[in-house]
């Protein structure tokens, strides 16, 4: 899909040339500002964010997510074992669907077995690998357009997605997603920030981490839900009560839905706190691998699996397949619409 609309914003001050694809596609990163000093760049490869620089410890800006420098290094991460998915957008299905294979009006459609036999957030090239169309852009707000035709990574129905970005002057970013469907089909978007209070270059294992969920998804020994549910009292994984960040985790809480924080991570270090908000039933949180302690990151950072934590506001996994989970189908007709905001705070 070609950029019909970028070159209204070429001239635009926060829209620069960040790259080009591998048949020569231009391909922009946008930056947006408030009053604070607070600033993030985005790119529409994958209607990504690249970089965040919230004010930290004394007002100093902290950029608090991992990414890459250009282009090409968020195209190629995706050659890896395991691509890192940085700081994407996740679709059409983000998380696992057993076996790629899910039923919708009693036609059964077989996704991409692309990890271990099971699909992973939208197949062998998800929303993460198009380049976005970008349809409005101001000093504080970006929309980014893709549209995904039907049948592509054989979902059903050419899809229509608009994502706007904005970055508030509380020091939020809110995401605000709509889509809709020429036929019913499933859909699970997400956002996939590594974040790291204390700065892309450290680890997040003295951060602390707060959850609203009384109960997790259970899941097999492949990460896909059983259909049952694990309470979390005594549990490891119980974060109502902030604690440290475990140096691995790739688990689904369900939000208790009477509280509108979801989640927090928080540094004592570099006095910062960052509270989810979601309308999604549940925040996947992960942590370890994918960056295989090889992986440079802008700034020539070298990345290990303890570098960033993912707040990945969604639908459960391969909740096409489980009918007590919240519904995934979108209607023919029908808008399928999303909020999540991360908001930055200093402690004291």
């Amino acid at each position: 899909m070609k950029l019909k609309h970028i070159s209204h914003f070429h001239n635009h001050s926060n829209c620069k040339l960040f790259g080009l694809s591998s048949d020569n596609e231009e391909i922009h990163c946008f930056e947006l500002i408030n009053k604070n000093g607070m600033k993030v760049q985005l790119t529409n490869y994958g209607a990504t964010v690249t970089s965040l620089k919230v004010p930290a410890l004394d007002r100093r800006l902290t950029d608090v997510v991992l990414g890459f420098d250009n282009a090409n290094s968020y195209i190629e991460s995706y050659n890896l074992p395991s691509a890192p998915y940085f700081g994407t957008t996740v679709g059409r299905y983000a998380g696992r669907i057993n076996k790629g294979r899910f039923t919708l009006n009693d036609k059964i459609f077989e996704l991409a077995g692309n990890n271990n036999g099971n699909a992973l957030h939208g197949g062998n090239t998800g929303f993460g690998q198009k380049i976005w169309d970008v349809t409005d852009l101001t000093d504080q707000s970006v929309t980014f357009h893709l549209i995904s035709g039907n049948l592509e990574e054989n979902y059903p129905g050419e899809l229509q997605v608009f994502l706007t970005y904005t970055l508030t002057e509380e020091n939020e970013l809110k995401l605000e997603y709509k889509a809709s469907s020429s036929e019913d089909t499933i859909i699970n978007l997400t956002h996939h920030s590594y974040f790291n209070l204390n700065g892309h270059d450290s680890d997040v294992l003295d951060q602390e981490m707060f959850i609203d969920a009384d109960k997790m998804l259970e899941t097999n020994d492949e990460s896909i839900p059983t259909g049952k549910f694990i309470a979390l009292d005594g549990h490891n994984f119980d974060f109502r009560t902030a604690k440290n960040c475990p140096a691995s985790i790739d688990n689904s809480f369900v939000i208790n839905s009477d509280v509108a924080i979801a989640a927090q991570l928080l540094s004592p270090k570099n006095n910062l706190k960052m509270s989810v908000y979601t309308d999604q039933p549940s925040v996947h949180i992960y942590v370890g691998g994918n960056c295989f302690d090889i992986l440079k990151g802008k700034e020539n950072v070298n990345y290990t699996p303890v570098s960033g934590i993912c707040f990945e506001t969604q639908n459960f996994p391969d909740a096409p397949n489980h009918n007590h989970f919240p519904n995934s189908v979108l209607k023919k007709g029908d808008e399928y619409q999303q909020t999540t905001i991360y908001k930055f705070e200093n402690i004291k």
